[in-house]
């Protein structure tokens, strides 16, 4: 049946659920998207099932310290590098990544290649999905990337404006505890209530942006003829600071895992650590395990683990879903499974935007508008590193911190697209792996040891700086995932195959990023060593030049919202157009990714959906009672070790 954890630990879930158990609404994810939508659901009464891919240990402080201890251990540390290789629930990574061969898609990771181009983008199936390793910045949407069409020409019309979605902009802000200060945010558009402040006080800049802000702030650019000044701005953050005594009229925030008795099983203040990408080692970061289990506290959230979504069932009558079907491996190291149904009065795919399509496509569900799976989106990201002329405080501070936002948008996007420009304290580690690169340099080529190949590190290191572009790509229904019987995980399940390249639009952008950068590194004084290799698997040349693009994780795109059913997947409330009790959650939803990560935007649209599903049911049935017909399952109720 369910294990229980040490006292303080949440309970796990019965692997089963009983044939005949009927729920308000069932999850597939228990990411960000749908940790929101169970909490939202089951704090109004309701009764509600997630289906988690995953094993779901990290609930537990012990689960955590499980992830961080096998970050620690291993020798590459990449984004999954905590996360255990699950063959029954295999995610990509972005160092099984490799060039495109023509004609022949690459299938040796578990996301299959297709090409013209290839992207190490990841995404993690552990119970809070991406959160758990995501790198916590929390920009808000330009109010221009919501009329993309309408003003350049460019990509698609959102069925929402931003003023559609500001106030679930704060009310994400509230759930994820954002740090960041009301006046550094407001920009190109962005606007607030006249009495808004963030849940928690702005994060402060590092020293390595203080170092390159006080000879960027003020620079000027030209782009389509408009003259632009630069700034260091700090970005909002998703981890816990200084709590905001004016939020809330004046009532202040109490962040969710800091400053209480529990503050070192939960979370405590950001510690500045560098490796908060992937694991933040006091889980100051929010990760969704933090929303789970406050809806886990309802007793209203069941929760089954290992638990694979395999096919969506659909009465053709009715055009509604009926149950999905979904294979429940017993071990992760096993290939053994036993296949079960779970039944709802709603269904919501809540993975993202490669596993949501996946779903649908692999369960025959193509949609009546020819876009499901297609107008994949991520961000292309251009890294440009240079080396300054004295010691900045590299590695000091979290993954990033502050950048440069006044490129996010402005007419020039009707011609290429718009960037942000990301400070990296982790020195060149994004592009040539540093420090280990540098330290088997000092050895290898310096004969450096001792005290001699202590001080060459400190200096070398010290004076890294690496700049990282985030451009925009638009949607293109070429870009898509589709699936084939050719490729299949352990379980049976079809595995998603990516067909992705960047367009030229954002190739401009690409472009004039690389001369922005030598223009910076120039104002710095700084020697640029940006090299890139045409080897690189994401190699991609334009007007001659050669740049490295890789990509953001920043998934979306795969079944768009609209104003019509023939030119979108899913409505406003990300209700499926074809099936009337489904909704596919998700940063799949959204018709453009604009420059921003795509995190704080998923959770407001997830929170304007879950009022949604609330008036649905509301207009449809009585909630179901929590002590109903179950035969043998147990709620996950229980307190939880955040």
């Amino acid at each position: 049946m369910y294990e229980k954890f040490p006292e303080g630990a949440a309970q796990r879930t019965d692997p089963a659920v009983a044939a005949d158990d009927l729920y308000d609404a069932v999850i597939v994810g228990g990411g960000i998207s749908g940790a929101l939508i169970a909490a939202r659901l089951s704090q109004a009464g309701r009764r509600v099932l997630i289906l988690e891919a995953g094993p779901a240990e990290d609930l537990t402080l012990r689960g955590y310290e499980d992830y961080l201890n096998r970050f620690y251990e291993a020798i590459s540390k990449d984004n999954q590098a905590p996360y255990p290789a699950l063959p029954n629930a295999p995610m990509p990574r972005g160092t099984d990544v490799r060039p495109i061969v023509p004609g022949a898609p690459d299938a040796s990771a578990y996301l299959v290649q297709n090409g013209p181009f290839a992207t190490d983008t990841t995404y993690t199936r552990v119970l809070g999905g991406t959160t758990m390793h995501w790198e916590g910045k929390t920009l808000r949407m330009l109010p221009e990337d919501f009329r993309m069409r309408s003003l350049y020409g460019e990509g698609a019309d959102w069925p929402l404006s931003y003023d559609d979605l500001a106030p679930y902009y704060s009310e994400a802000e509230r759930e994820i505890g954002v740090s960041a200060d009301v006046e550094d945010q407001a920009y190109l558009g962005i606007t607030f209530d006249d009495d808004y402040v963030f849940p928690m006080k702005g994060l402060p800049l590092s020293y390595l942006d203080r170092t390159v802000a006080k000879d960027i702030d003020g620079m000027e650019v030209e782009l389509d003829g408009v003259q632009r000044r630069l700034r260091v701005r700090p970005f909002p953050q998703g981890r816990n600071g200084i709590a905001n005594p004016d939020y809330d009229g004046g009532k202040g925030y109490v962040p969710q895992g800091a400053v209480s008795a529990y503050q070192v099983e939960v979370g405590e203040r950001c510690q500045g650590n560098n490796n908060c990408v992937p694991i933040c080692p006091v889980q100051a970061k929010y990760n969704a395990g933090k929303t789970l289990a406050v809806a886990l506290r309802t007793g209203r959230v069941d929760m089954v683990g290992q638990a694979v979504a395999h096919k969506v069932h659909i009465d053709e009558r009715t055009r509604r879903v009926t149950e999905i079907e979904y294979r429940r491996y017993d071990r992760p190291d096993s290939p053994g499974f036993t296949t079960m149904t779970a039944r709802g009065r709603l269904f919501v795919l809540a993975a993202n935007a490669v596993e949501n399509p996946r779903l649908m496509l692999a369960s025959g569900l193509r949609g009546s508008s020819g876009l499901m799976g297609r107008n994949f989106m991520d961000h292309a990201y251009l890294l440009a590193w240079g080396l300054l002329p004295e010691p900045a405080g590299t590695f000091r501070g979290t993954v990033c911190t502050g950048g440069i936002a006044d490129l996010r948008g402005g007419r020039f996007r009707s011609r290429q697209a718009a960037f942000t420009i990301d400070i990296h304290n982790d020195g060149w580690g994004w592009a040539r792996g540093a420090p280990m690169t540098d330290l088997i340099s000092l050895v290898d080529s310096g004969s450096r040891y001792g005290a001699s190949l202590r001080q060459g590190l400190v200096d070398r290191v010290s004076r890294q700086l690496q700049l990282a572009f985030m451009v925009e790509v638009p949607a293109d229904p070429s870009n898509r995932i589709t699936v084939s019987p050719d490729f299949i995980d352990a379980l049976g399940n079809m595995r998603p195959v990516l067909t992705y390249d960047i367009p030229e639009y954002t190739m401009r952008g690409v472009a004039y990023a690389r001369q922005l950068s030598k223009r910076i590194f120039a104002r710095l004084g700084a020697e640029d060593h940006t090299a890139y290799n045409p080897n690189f698997w994401g190699y991609a040349v334009h007007d001659g030049e050669g740049y490295e693009i890789r990509g953001g994780n920043h998934l979306a795109g795969t079944h768009v919202m609209g104003r019509d059913r023939t030119t979108s997947v899913v409505d406003a409330d990300q209700r499926c157009w074809d099936y009337g009790n489904l909704y596919m959650v998700g940063g799949g939803s959204m018709p453009t990714v604009g420059t921003s990560n795509v995190t704080l935007t998923i959770a407001a649209l997830c929170l304007r959906s879950a009022r949604a599903m609330l008036a649905r049911l509301d207009s449809e049935t009585a909630p179901v009672n929590v002590t109903s017909n179950r035969r043998d399952a147990a709620p996950t109720s229980g307190k939880a070790a955040w």
